[in-house]
């Protein structure tokens, strides 16, 4: 069983040259991206050193997850990786999911997210955390369009500005 311990509270947000250098290498790396199945690169060194270097070959949808990474941390965003098989506990599952850990243990208690008890504790694989969040995020999306489909029968949506002058 994979198991892995995340510190939220270690992930800092990038500095202005990581953030930089993030972007640039994200919009260098995309561009590689031309729907085969694999990238391949030869790494240059940074220092001038000439040496035989072999070229490195991923597979897409690991050269694609680095990409993605690489964008967040140019948008100033943290980035933690975490196993989906990863034991978490109800503070790190909290974090991740962005809400207080008693609201994440009621969360448990209505059974929403699967949970095993390890003594007195709580742990949570991260694939579930992963799977309420995502299931979440879109209920919230199809709420939206049903609300903003509410408001455009009943007219709140006008092509007119509110006090514009033609």
């Amino acid at each position: 069983m994979a198991s892995l311990a995340v510190n939220f509270e270690e992930l800092h947000e990038p500095s202005t040259e990581d953030i930089a250098a993030a972007s640039t290498a994200a919009r260098a790396m995309s561009r590689l991206d031309r729907g085969s199945p694999s990238v391949s690169f030869v790494p240059q060194p940074v220092d001038g050193d000439i040496v035989n270097v072999e070229p490195i070959s991923l597979p897409m949808s690991i050269f694609r997850m680095i990409v993605t990474m690489l964008v967040e941390m140019g948008n100033g965003n943290a980035v933690a990786i975490v196993p989906v098989n990863a034991e978490l506990t109800t503070q790190q599952a909290a974090d991740l999911l962005n809400v207080s850990r008693p609201y994440l243990v009621k969360l448990l208690e209505q059974n929403a997210i699967g949970y095993r008890m390890v003594g007195t504790h709580r742990k949570l694989k991260a694939r579930e955390v992963l799977n309420y969040r995502t299931k979440t995020a879109f209920a919230r999306s199809e709420s939206l369009k049903k609300m903003v489909a509410l408001d455009e029968e009943l007219g709140l949506y006008d092509d007119e500005i509110v006090g514009s002058k033609d």
